[in-house]
This record gives structure tokens, sequence and C-alpha cells, in this order.
């Protein structure tokens, strides 16, 4: 009981990390975009603004909640084969 804990433990720590380093780059990646796209021209406004709105319409859409797979599909997994070496 005890190394199924430790099991959890470690491994959602190790999940934390990977998911933080995740939501960073792919945050750098969808900034990067923006300013690639107002650099080109065709958009109208502040520089600053334009790459605020985007940025906040990536928080709120679906690519930034994908990232939570990162907690959801290792769980899954390992309670899957926990299951399945334990009960079958």
């Amino acid at each position: 009981m005890i190394a199924i804990i430790r099991l959890a433990v470690f491994g959602f720590m190790a999940m934390t990390v990977v998911y933080v380093l995740v939501s960073i780059y792919s945050g750098s990646v969808r900034r990067e975009k923006l300013e690639k796209k107002f650099d080109a021209g065709g958009v109208e406004g502040d520089r600053d603004e334009y790459i605020k709105a985007g940025m906040d319409a990536y928080r709120h859409g679906l690519r930034h909640r994908l990232i939570w797979l990162v907690y959801i599909i290792p769980t899954v997994v390992v309670a899957v084969t926990v299951y399945l070496v334990n009960y079958q």
C-alpha cells in the first residue's frame, strides 16, 4: 500500500513539472505567433494590446485546456494497469 502511495505522490510531482513546462512552452509559441502576425502587417492598433487580447483568447481556448491531459492520461493508464494486474 505504501508503494502505491509513493508512486502516486512522485507521479503527480513529475506530472506537475511536465505540465508547467508544457504550459510555458505552449504559451511562448502562441505569443511568438501573435508577434510575428502583428509584425507582418495588416493588423490595426497597438501591438501590446493585440498580443494581450490574443493571449487572453488562448487562455480560454481548447488548446490551453488540452494540456490538462498531462494529468489525465497517465493517471488512467496506471489505474487500468493496476486493475488489470491485480484483479484479472
